[in-house]
């Protein structure tokens, strides 16, 4: 999965080292984990992201809470989850949001890990060093830098109103920790970028990191309901790009919303409930405003050079999705 975003500085990526932090390295990089996740074959999402996940996680509570990014754990059967010490165990899903991203799970053996505290992306500028970290203590950590913080909008029906970006790239993305120089957890790392800068000129690619102030509003529902309590948003079930100016349906979920509408790959949407749209972020947030989940989507499409109407009766998507949860 990748986008375009803003600029990055040039140069291969370096490790974190003892002596050039104010915190205790070893001892902060011991709550990043790796995850290992298995997905059934006739899941909703396996053909788009297989059935073996492979990222990391990030130990925020004693008990073993481990926030991740969604993706990794989604209708998961079993997760697995290895510390720094190389002690396995077993671990099970304890809630997914859909808006932010996050995955929450639990390890059910203790872990050699100390929990990291929750800092704030919101004081991250660009220019501002950070440290993007994978399992495996500094080794499994980078030295980068943030490149940008702006809104991102991902083909899935997901916008973020501000995700921060860094660069170099880490070469194991999913569910690495954004640490600042006081060694708080800043955000989860979700996507590989490819970037570009504002003239257009190419450019190292980086990480779109999901910030950690989106988590606290939303970690007592994970917990109790495995997802926030409030209504759903309405879900099309198609993926969506941006190509030369025009918004294309790339894929379609079967027997889910868009498909029962007979909304095809190669269809350009031109406007929803009569509005234009041009834009990913515009057109999910126009779907958005029309209701919750189950909320009939009125699309106006261009295929094969004719234009036509379609309504989608739009859902909840945690109903099209496979269990996992113990809630």
């Amino acid at each position: 999965m990748t986008d375009q975003t803003e600029g990055s500085p040039p140069g291969e990526p370096t490790h974190p080292r003892r002596e050039e932090v104010a915190f205790d390295l070893d001892r902060t990089l011991s709550a990043v984990v790796a995850l290992r996740s298995q997905i059934p074959d006739d899941a909703l999402t396996a053909q788009a992201l297989g059935t073996r996940r492979e990222g990391h996680g990030i130990v925020i509570r004693d008990d073993g809470l481990i926030v991740t990014i969604g993706y990794l754990v989604t209708e998961a059967e079993s997760i697995w989850v290895v510390d720094n010490a190389g002690t396995p165990s077993a671990a099970y899903l304890v809630g997914f949001d859909q808006e932010t991203g996050f995955g929450l799970a639990k390890a059910i053996a203790p872990l050699a890990a100390t929990p990291l505290p929750m800092g704030s992306a919101a004081p991250l500028r660009e220019g501002d060093p950070v440290i993007v970290a994978g399992h495996g203590g500094a080794s499994g950590a980078i030295n980068a830098s943030v490149v940008a913080k702006r809104e991102f909008a991902g083909y899935w029906e997901y916008v973020l109103d501000e995700a921060l970006f860094t660069a170099p790239a880490h070469p194991s993305w999913g569910g690495t920790a954004l640490l600042d120089l006081d060694g708080r957890l800043c955000g989860v790392g979700s996507l590989l970028v490819q970037q570009a800068s504002e003239l257009g000129d190419a450019a190292d690619s980086g990480n779109m990191i999901v910030p950690i102030d989106l988590l606290p509003p939303i970690l007592d529902d994970l917990q109790s309901f495995g997802r926030r309590s409030t209504p759903a948003r309405p879900w099309l079930g198609c993926l969506v790009y941006e190509m030369r100016g025009h918004l294309v349906i790339a894929g379609v979920y079967e027997d889910c919303p868009a498909d029962d509408a007979d909304v095809r790959p190669g269809d350009i949407v031109v406007a929803v409930a009569g509005h234009s749209v041009t834009e990913l972020a515009e057109m999910f947030r126009s779907v958005w405003r029309l209701g919750d989940a189950g909320v009939a989507v009125p699309l106006t499409l261009v295929r094969e050079g004719r234009q036509l109407d379609v309504t989608v009766r739009s859902r909840d998507r945690h109903d099209c999705l496979k269990g996992g949860t113990l809630h």
